[in-house]
């Protein structure tokens, strides 16, 4: 996809009428939940992004922290499309977002925020990955970083999952890209409400140490994550998010299964990630990220 793709999809006028005639049966039910406080300067584009997904058995929520800056005005428009929203004062990003969820009634649930966008044909990609993989607890795809006109930056693809390279290491899937069985969260617990950075880290560690819980990575683009400056990575990814991040780290290290130390999973992730996209043959992506590598240290 290119940048003029992706923003052509996330500002193309929504019409229902192109929704797939299809039986909805024969998708599972995606349920989408967006917090959002403010950012009227990027809702509508979050919006768009999953209604244009045209997908036939879709749920979304929309929860506002009480915005005042035209935001209702636009989550009005599309309130025919919706399976619900509020515009309430809440605690913050993670309580929205569990809010949605506690209403959710789909098979798979994500979130999306107000600043970031899916891509075209992320949620057939589920779908098409359910139908060969149904035990499939948690599916993730590859994300975009794009800037505020959509354009995009860099690509951030993923290797398949492995709950010690996402411990030690770090993200190794994408809010922006993932999908969580929703019977999933009712066993194991909903986002972390103590937690305003890693709230995404936390949880896929958290059923990342559970025994048997599939992940699976399917190949494609499903989300951009916006880099704008209002947003938390640019705010508080150096101060909250390190010490959050450290906190769930030492949390779920001791509950992994592997007696080797973090010395070793970090050299092994970093190999594993090059061997991943050496072997796919995407050999500029790697070119690219060992450049980039390079340039940080």
């Amino acid at each position: 996809m290119t940048s003029d793709s992706l923003r052509s999809f996330v500002t193309k006028p929504y019409s229902p009428t192109e929704i797939d005639a299809a039986d909805p049966q024969t998708y599972p039910k995606l349920t989408v939940v967006t917090p959002s406080y403010n950012q009227a300067q990027y809702l509508e584009r979050t919006i768009l992004s999953v209604l244009n997904q045209q997908y036939p058995n879709l749920e979304y929520f929309i929860m506002d922290g009480g915005s005042t800056d035209g935001s209702l005005d636009i989550i009005k428009k599309y309130e025919p499309y919706l399976a619900g929203w509020v515009s309430e004062k809440d605690r913050g990003q993670t309580d929205a977002i569990n809010k949605g969820f506690k209403q959710a009634t789909g098979d798979y649930v994500a979130f999306q925020n107000s600043d970031d966008v899916f891509a075209a044909d992320a949620f057939r990609r589920v779908a098409n990955a359910w139908r060969k993989f149904p035990d499939t607890d948690v599916f993730f795809g590859d994300m975009y970083i794009t800037d505020e006109a959509d354009v995009i930056l860099e690509e951030m693809r993923a290797p398949e999952f492995c709950a010690e390279c996402h411990i030690y290491e770090g993200m190794q899937v994408f809010n922006q890209s993932l999908f969580i069985r929703r019977d999933r969260l009712t066993q194991f617990g909903m986002l972390d409400e103590s937690l305003r950075f890693v709230i995404d880290y936390e949880l896929v560690a958290r059923l990342g140490v559970q025994p048997g819980m599939i992940f699976r990575h399917v190949n494609g683009f499903w989300g951009g994550f916006r880099v704008q400056p209002d947003a938390k990575s640019s705010t508080i990814a150096t101060t909250v998010g390190i010490q959050e991040h450290k906190l769930v780290k030492d949390k779920y290290q001791p509950l992994l299964t592997s007696s080797f130390g973090a010395s070793f999973w970090q050299r092994y992730c970093r190999l594993r990630k090059l061997l991943t996209f050496v072997l796919k043959g995407e050999f500029g992506y790697v070119r690219h990220r060992l450049r980039l590598n390079r340039l940080r240290k």
